[in-house]
């Protein structure tokens, strides 16, 4: 698989990265944004729909993965250098950020005694650091082999459902968003983040909230979505690696331009450059 054009931008900024903070995953759907009191049932099928999830798992993996096959990035890992240590899985796990250890335990639930359980220890003295200390390249492999499980390939889609995709989605339905508006969350929450922190998910949402209404509030979808990619493109461009904001300019805002609300295929797009089409 060749570099991530995202994470080859990390790469080269390796050594400013290492010894910045980090940004720490949330370990709970909780830590999403709060749901406004008021809350309206969107029009239309929403992205938790089985077809429009692989859509939202397709439009992510092209940028991530440079790929439409989403499915073949369970066994994926690599440290990017990027301060995070490893990042690894379908939605980018990182060892340095706590959802690896997450997901490593949520297998364990799963399948005691399974090939990945015994660097839990080593996950948990590593977390919040870029080490890879009683990690290396067994855990490399063991990766790979585990990738090979069903049981862990659904470890995987748990817990980034419960870390990304359900909240994004309960919080753009809750804001009267259709099915573009909730992958728009959605894409947001696996780059930046769950959290209120000004440059998380919450607080690119609060950002755009401060410029327009959302549906559920009286606003107009097309507005209030225009005003949440540009507050996310703000904070992307706050860090190098971030700053090609082609998955906002070449693809969501072609999307929106289009009044495609309902996120119906067929769908072409650009990322990095590179061209993409969902026919049906």
């Amino acid at each position: 698989m060749r570099p991530q054009p995202r994470r080859a931008l990390r790469i080269a900024l390796a050594a400013a990265l290492v010894a910045a903070p980090l940004t720490v995953a949330a370990t709970s759907a909780a830590q999403a944004a709060p749901s406004p009191a008021a809350a309206v049932q969107p029009k239309g099928v929403g992205l938790d729909d089985p077809h429009k999830k692989d859509i939202a798992m397709q439009l992510v993996s092209s940028a991530e993965n440079s790929s439409l096959d989403w499915k073949a990035q369970y066994k994926y890992i690599e440290d990017i250098k990027d301060g995070r240590g490893y990042t690894a899985g379908i939605i980018g796990f990182c060892s340095g950020t706590g959802d690896m250890l997450d997901l490593v335990k949520h297998y364990t639930d799963l399948k005691p005694g399974n090939v990945l359980a015994k660097y839990l220890p080593a996950l948990k003295k590593v977390n919040g650091t870029d080490s890879h200390a009683g990690l290396g390249s067994a855990f490399e492999k063991d990766w790979a082999a585990a990738a090979k499980d069903t049981v862990f390939q659904q470890a995987q889609n748990d817990e980034r459902d419960r870390v990304y995709f359900n909240p994004a989605v309960q919080q753009a339905k809750s804001d009267g968003l259709r099915a573009l508006g909730q992958f728009a969350y959605y894409d947001a929450i696996v780059m930046h983040g769950p959290g209120n922190s000004s440059d998380s998910f919450g607080g690119i949402r609060a950002a755009a909230m401060k410029k327009a209404k959302t549906p559920a509030q009286g606003g107009d979808e097309a507005t209030y979505l225009k005003a949440f990619l540009d507050a996310r493109k703000v904070v992307m461009k706050k860090e190098e690696a971030h700053s090609d904001t082609s998955r906002v300019d070449t693809e969501q805002l072609v999307f929106l331009n289009a009044k495609n609300f309902d996120l119906n295929p067929p769908l072409k797009w650009k990322v990095y450059g590179d061209s993409y089409a969902i026919n049906s």
